[in-house]
This record gives structure tokens, C-alpha cells and sequence, in this order.
């Protein structure tokens, strides 16, 4: 797998540009990580607030420098507002396997617009990066998210894989494997 993220990735679709996140970024983190209905999904109190999201985005912008994360932005390329976040962590160097994750506000969902950001960086993750398996843990409750997924060709699995994600309820597996190494 290949992980070098000195020159941050920056990706566009039709729609959307996903860029690296930023110290300007504060007042839409916090957004972001205060919603209620983002939060009750992936097990995250609501209890941001500016400085919180200040931090945040400095041991985002950590993990990214020591190539242990990525984290993008997602922007509507009409206006620079944040209207979601994709990452990808949890590198299983060995078994060259990535977790991604994706939160979006409430007011963007139902538009196409997570499943095309999770079309493009996907599709980063195994040209560039050269993953075999991409695994996501979402919340079986979280019915919009597996919709997106399943839209994606991920599969439910029963595989023990490396997850942290304690606070999460009824925490399922999703994995997608890499086309062209299989």
C-alpha cells in the first residue's frame, strides 16, 4: 500500500471538490461534530464546541503528516461551506486493508452527494494508495448510510476486522474489495 500524503490529495467530481482540512475550518467542524443527528449514528457526544473543533483539526492535520490519516472536506464547488466530511484510517499495512468513514449534515443528505464523494475516494484508495479492501462500521440503525454502501457494492461480512468503534450501536461490517486484486 502506498502512503505518502505530502502533497494532500485533493479530488473533484462534477459536484463536489474534497480538500485537506483547515484551521479555518473550525466554526464548520463544529458544526459538524455538535449535530445531533450526525452524532447519534457513529456513537460521538454533542458536546464540541469551537475549541474542541480546533483540536480536532490539529490531530487531524497530525495524522495526515505522519501518513497515519486523510481527511477531507466535502464542499459543494459552488461555495467553500462544509457541508461533510471522508476519511480513511485504521491502515492495516500488512493485510493492505483501509477503514473509510463519511458524516454529512442532515440538511445535504438524500442528494447524491455522499455517494459521489465516496465514489472518488474509493476509487483513490485502490488506484493510488493500492489498497485490496476498503471496511466500513456503520450503525445498522443508520439505514441511509448501508443504502449508500450497498448503492456502492460494499458487502455485509461477518470477518473479525480491526475497529474502534465502541460508542457505535449495532455496529455492522461493510467491506469492498479492490477489483483489480481479486
Amino acid at each position: 500500500m502506498i502512503l505518502h500524503f505530502k502533497n494532500f490529495p485533493q479530488l473533484r467530481t462534477d459536484r463536489l471538490l474534497l480538500r485537506n482540512i483547515e484551521s479555518t475550518d473550525a466554526e464548520l467542524i463544529h458544526k459538524l461534530r455538535s449535530d445531533e443527528v450526525v452524532n447519534q449514528f457513529v456513537g460521538r457526544d454533542n458536546s464540541s464546541t469551537l475549541e474542541k473543533a480546533k483540536e480536532f483539526i490539529l490531530k487531524i492535520q497530525n495524522l495526515v503528516e505522519k501518513n497515519e490519516g486523510l481527511y477531507w472536506i466535502i464542499r459543494l464547488k459552488e461555495n467553500n461551506d462544509l457541508i461533510g466530511s471522508v476519511c480513511l484510517w485504521n491502515f492495516d499495512i500488512e493485510k493492505e486493508i483501509v477503514e473509510i468513514g463519511y458524516e454529512m449534515l442532515p440538511e445535504f443528505q438524500g442528494k447524491g452527494i455522499m455517494t459521489e464523494a465516496l465514489k472518488i475516494v474509493t476509487a483513490y484508495t485502490f488506484e493510488e494508495m493500492k489498497a485490496k479492501v476498503i471496511t466500513a462500521f456503520p450503525s445498522s440503525d443508520n439505514i441511509n448510510s448501508v443504502a449508500i454502501l450497498k448503492k456502492l457494492n460494499f458487502e455485509l461480512e461477518n470477518k473479525k476486522y480491526n475497529n474502534t468503534h465502541e460508542n457505535v450501536t449495532n455496529l455492522v461490517t461493510y467491506t469492498l474489495r479492490n477489483p483489480k486484486m481479486t
